[in-house]
């Protein structure tokens, strides 16, 4: 016909139910939504449908993105294609579960505190979370959020390839007035050292070979890699804890007459780890912050490149993070290099290196701020 032709012509994508996507609900995995209709389209979803992409299917979440396991009263359990007795990790656990089984080619996932990242560790696939500022986002059904979600959440995509992420980043990465603070840098920043910090620690000998392969992958390909370790890593995913429990705290009684029995057991759980802090510890986390994100950029003149676990642990068992406290913070101990990421608004690119014991490994590449190309 002489159209032109987009650079995802034709390209199927799953689209995560928290998402907006015009002429289906978006649910947040709660009963009480299934038909709450978005008038719009979320900004990178018009974006990706610009560029030609097909959404082909909605994908599951735990209730209102709350846990890091997939699961809600709407639609029930996602599952781990890889063990059924494992969590497939959440929120983005659908999109992880259809592109791991080749339901689709690409998904769009998002990241408050680990969630494009912890699912594709699990279920064995690529996702990029990019800087904050970076891609677009706004919701003409939700329109205040938290302060936490606001400094610390990013929509992302997912796929099998790397070079997929890398295709649908471009398509989904451009200007949308909705969002006051949308970052104009340009796709391709200056030329980034190859020096790599590798962070070794690992709870499980399964996810610490998986480090060693990727380390000696890179290694091989003429990087500097050395173990040297990353910065304020407890303070800072301490801090990030404080400010989101604070906001769920808060949050809880408005939200809790909609969520299911299991997710307001998880965020019980999750709101008491730690003390709760008041209006100044409220502040002193934000000044945390600033000194943690200050730490990471002088850290990063050295080695702009960091390399390490998503998880030190390989998935956990379904049902593990509803057995109390100390099972919701070994979850929580074992993805502080997930949630520093978060904090600082740092992008990581989630990367499958291998299969060990019937399980795939993965690691998380850190990049400076805007480096994500």
């Amino acid at each position: 016909r002489g159209a032109r032709v987009g650079r995802l012509h034709g390209v199927p994508f799953t689209v995560k139910e928290n998402i907006e996507m015009l002429g289906s609900a978006t649910t947040q995995g709660l009963v009480a939504f299934a038909n709450l209709i978005p008038p719009r389209d979320a900004p990178h979803i018009a974006q990706l449908k610009a560029a030609g992409a097909i959404p082909i299917a909605r994908t599951n979440l735990p209730d209102i993105a709350t846990r890091w396991h997939t699961d809600n009263e709407l639609h029930g359990a996602t599952i781990n294609p890889w063990d059924a007795s494992r969590s497939p990790g959440g929120s983005s656990g659908g999109d992880a579960a259809a592109l791991a089984t080749g339901m689709t080619p690409l998904g769009m996932g998002n990241d408050y505190f680990g969630s494009l990242r912890v699912p594709a560790q699990f279920c064995g696939v690529a996702s990029l979370r990019p800087t904050l500022g970076r891609v677009a986002q706004a919701s003409s059904l939700l329109e205040n959020f938290p302060m936490s979600l606001q400094l610390m959440g990013v929509q992302g995509p997912m796929a099998r390839h790397v070079s997929d992420l890398r295709l649908a980043f471009r398509s989904m990465h451009g200007f949308d007035a909705r969002d006051p603070w949308w970052s104009s840098q340009p796709l391709k920043g200056p030329r980034i050292g190859r020096r790599v910090a590798v962070q070794t620690h690992a709870d499980d000998p399964q996810v610490a070979a998986g480090i060693r392969r990727a380390a000696d992958a890179l290694a091989d390909a003429g990087y500097d890699v050395v173990e040297e370790p990353a910065p304020m890593i407890i303070e800072g995913s301490d801090a990030a804890q404080d400010l989101v429990a604070s906001d769920s705290n808060m949050l809880a009684d408005l939200v809790r007459p909609f969520l299911g029995r299991d997710a307001s057991t998880f965020i019980d759980t999750w709101v008491g780890l730690r003390p709760p802090i008041d209006k100044a510890g409220y502040v002193q986390a934000f000044s945390i912050r600033q000194g943690v994100a200050r730490a990471w950029t002088q850290f990063q003149q050295e080695y702009p490149l960091v390399l390490g676990p998503v998880s030190t642990r390989r998935p956990f068992a379904v049902g593990r993070d509803l057995q109390g406290t100390a099972a919701v913070f070994e979850i929580f101990d074992s993805l502080r290099l997930v949630v520093i990421v978060n904090l600082v608004g740092l992008p990581a690119v989630t990367v499958p290196v291998g299969v060990a014991d019937g399980l795939p490994q993965a690691v998380q590449i850190i990049g400076p701020h805007y480096q994500e190309y």
